[in-house]
């Protein structure tokens, strides 16, 4: 199979999945055919399939990343020592451990097509990524708390692990116990990283987005924390800020003394 074949061997079985959708036209045009592909994903619930969907999903999805271009940790250049700022998709970089940015349900974003980064984390992974949240949460048996954080395999992204934790949600002004809260955050995800052999981690923008979470404040409780915590500890963990908007970029230049 070609990407396009496999595009819409995919679109037909997770349509066939759901009755309502049976019968349901697949799109000539690519990009359409792309989105629709997103959306089914997103929209799955947890469980199981078969093998050859399997199969044909984590080709196409590894194709797909490779085809964005994969930025890796080698290749870049530390700002200070250990610490690194790239500006990028985080699903197309390839070092040990990526941090997402989850809800409490953990399973992902079921907005389709949503363009947080949880669900762009759960899509390039693929399916297999919120069956596991799943296992993990029914153990659990309630949400996950804000500040905690959980490790899962990354499947089809080209780091070996994704971090989990749950940012705290800005709804009025900012308090002290929100500060702290974002702290836990990074302070859970690179103690579980430790705990796991961890070599490499990078950071997305942890509750700035959809969680509105300023900026600025987020950035110096980010790299205050890191900093922290590696001092503390005598950790060599190297650790990438992860940014993506211009904003983000400048306030971690100036943070980090980036030239």
């Amino acid at each position: 199979m070609n990407q396009a074949e496999r595009r819409k061997f995919l679109i037909q079985e997770l349509l066939d999945e759901q009755p309502r959708y049976r019968g349901a036209e697949i799109p000539q045009d690519k990009m359409e055919q792309k989105r629709l592909l997103r959306s089914l994903f997103n929209i799955r619930r947890p469980k199981q399939i078969g093998n050859d969907f399997l199969s044909v999903q984590d080709k196409y999805l590894q194709e797909e990343t490779a085809a964005k271009g994969i930025a890796d940790l080698t290749d870049l250049s530390p700002v200070q020592e250990g610490i690194y700022l790239w500006r990028g998709d985080i699903t197309a970089l390839r070092c040990d451990a990526i941090v997402n940015a989850a809800n409490a349900g953990l399973t992902g974003c079921y907005a389709p097509c949503h363009g947080c980064i949880d669900n762009c984390i759960h899509t390039y992974a693929g399916i297999q990524l919120r069956l596991e949240c799943a296992e993990i949460m029914q153990k659990q048996g309630h949400e996950e708390e804000t500040g905690k954080a959980k490790i899962t395999s990354a499947y089809n992204l080209p780091c070996q692990y994704v971090i989990h934790t749950v940012g705290p949600i800005i709804s009025g002004s900012l308090t002290d116990t929100d500060k702290e809260l974002l702290a836990s955050c990074y302070r859970s995800c690179l103690e579980l990283a430790g705990q796991n052999g961890v070599k490499s981690i990078a950071f997305c923008c942890i509750s700035t987005g959809e969680f509105h979470f300023p900026n600025d404040k987020a950035a110096e409780i980010a790299v205050q924390t890191v900093k922290d915590y590696k001092e503390q500890t005598g950790s060599n963990m190297e650790v990438i800020f992860n940014v993506f908007k211009d904003v983000d970029y400048e306030i971690y230049r100036g943070l980090l003394g980036a030239d």
